[in-house]
């Protein structure tokens, strides 16, 4: 009998990773947020606590595989303080860098055979320098100021790329034009859609509201959200936004997992 490729095989493990916290204005990711009129100003802004996430799945056919990166170590001085300043460093330990993380699950980071990049925003893809001059280098057709090429970059082409059994990217732009989420489909737990920043709070998601100032094409945001909710939908998927706290804590943390 042929495989089912839509469904992960048997052995695979999947663990949701803390991998750091921000604090940032509501209006980045709430439209109207922290809006005021003459008649009634605001007296102080309200800032949210947000998570950063990342996701290790433990694939028997392709071996480890990491979805997303966080910010990277040392991520304040990287990023420089005027960035830094509007999207500061929330509390912080040694536990929730990406290497630490990696390790609750009893793996080490040197063993990740491949990683998924969400988007190329900073506190996605900051953790990419854990990985540089891994691989043999593939140019391709970037330009060096966009890419770094001590990085195997493997383009990807499609609206929908089956990247493993059981594993499934869907290009959703709106946030930004390339971003792909991320649909797993584990024989115990069930489906689950990873959203990178198509979401990034549950305002986003349930009240089909696009982003504040972080929204780029709100028509391309839109058709992308229609497409998540059509999947939750047909299959029951548990959704995980990009940086909504409050999602991420309801859900089993390395070294716990879902299978």
């Amino acid at each position: 009998m042929q495989p089912n490729y839509q469904v992960a095989p048997d052995g695979t493990r999947m663990w949701l990773l803390h991998i750091g916290n921000l604090v940032a204005d509501e209006g980045v990711f709430l439209p109207f947020g922290n809006v005021c009129t003459a008649s009634h100003p605001i007296s102080e802004h309200k800032r949210r606590h947000l998570v950063m996430i990342s996701v290790l799945i433990e694939h028997p056919d392709d071996g480890l595989l990491l979805y997303e990166t966080g910010a990277g170590k040392d991520y304040p001085e990287v990023w420089g303080p005027q960035l830094a300043d509007i999207f500061a460093r929330g509390e912080h330990s040694e536990d929730l860098e990406l290497d630490a993380a990696i390790k609750k699950t009893g793996h080490d980071i040197k063993d990740v055979k491949g990683v998924i990049i969400g988007h190329l925003h900073l506190d996605h893809a900051g953790g990419l320098e854990y990985f540089s001059s891994t691989f043999e280098v593939d140019i391709g057709v970037y330009l060096p100021t966009y890419l770094q090429f001590d990085l195997n970059w493997t383009p990807l082409y499609g609206d929908s790329i089956l990247i493993a059994r059981g594993i499934t990217l869907h290009l959703c732009p709106g946030h930004t034009p390339g971003l792909c989420i991320m649909q797993v489909n584990l024989k115990e737990s069930g489906t689950w859609i990873f959203t990178s920043d198509l979401y990034i709070v549950q305002e986003n998601y349930d009240n089909l509201s696009t982003q504040g100032w972080l929204t780029r094409d709100h028509a391309a945001w839109s058709q992308s959200n229609q497409l998540v909710h059509m999947v939750q939908k047909a299959t029951g998927a548990k959704v995980i936004l990009g940086h909504d706290r409050n999602v991420l804590m309801r859900h089993k943390l390395a070294p716990e997992y879902y299978e």
